[in-house]
């Protein structure tokens, strides 16, 4: 990849972190409406939604990265994807905006991150003040998708 390739993220917070996820990644941003639990299901199955006719199983982002539960009313808004002919709703707290960041800015998750995370992240991206880790959007709906067989 040459030092002038670079990605596009949309930026998110989740759990007051900031994350960045793929442009390319997300067939969509929703307000997620109606959502509806799942009895037995682990945590981070959120519940299902109806998406124009389409069923939406929605992921809770902070369940799957074991941070501290959305409180109740909080805003949520929701990463829509597509996985096979399934659709998923990756819930975080708050979508910002479309980034442009040199590739290579990319560095390497630090070695001493909690494994639950090093597993979800394809990097980091220094910015002006902090950082922002690189969510691997597609390696948090295999996992999700590893519950239900």
């Amino acid at each position: 990849m040459s030092a002038q390739a670079s990605f596009e993220y949309v930026s998110v917070h989740i759990g007051g972190q900031l994350f960045g996820v793929e442009v390319d990644e997300i067939r969509e941003v929703f307000s997620p409406q109606d959502i509806t639990g799942v009895p037995r299901s682990p945590s981070e199955i959120a519940g299902l939604l109806n998406l124009r006719g389409r069923i939406v199983t929605a992921i809770d982002a902070r369940q799957r990265l074991g941070l501290p539960a959305r409180e109740a009313g909080a805003p949520v808004m929701a990463l829509g994807l597509e996985q096979g002919s399934e659709l998923f709703g990756v819930l975080v707290d708050e979508v910002g905006e479309v980034m442009r960041l040199k590739a290579d800015t990319l560095e390497a998750s630090p070695a001493h991150l909690d494994p639950q995370w090093r597993n979800l992240l394809k990097g980091v991206h220094r910015l002006e003040g902090e950082l922002m880790a690189v969510l691997d959007i597609r390696a948090l709906i295999s996992w999700t998708s590893k519950l239900a067989a």
